[in-house]
């Protein structure tokens, strides 16, 4: 899910500069998916994906930070305002969905219990 919400993160930001979203698809994306490994190899993320605090919201600060690092070294903007909705909606990304599922899997074992 992190890789199709980071992926889907770049598209929205070409496609709001009226860039060719799948043709430059891959260089905006890539320091954020290298970063997003990174983020699951530091964080162990494997031993809990799903959890929101535990596992989302350092992967979410990892992706982030080293994203915004390799797109420096790469040559690739970094503009305070960039940074800031970058790191909104990554956070709405990467946590939200974790949060959603934690609070989905609580509403259901109420149900059942």
């Amino acid at each position: 899910m992190d890789i199709v919400l980071v992926t889907v993160f770049a598209a929205i930001g070409r496609a709001s500069h009226a860039e060719d979203v799948l043709g430059g698809l891959g260089i905006t994306a890539w320091p954020f998916l290298v970063a997003l490994a990174a983020g699951w190899a530091v964080t162990l993320a494997w031993r809990a994906p799903a959890a929101p605090l535990r596992t989302g919201a350092p992967v979410w600060a990892i992706t982030v930070a080293g994203g915004m690092l390799l797109r420096a070294a790469s040559g690739q903007g970094v503009q305070i305002a960039f940074v800031i909705v970058a790191s909104i909606v990554l956070l709405l990304f990467l946590i939200g969905w974790r949060l959603i599922g934690s609070l989905v899997r609580r509403a259901r074992s109420r149900r059942a219990a």
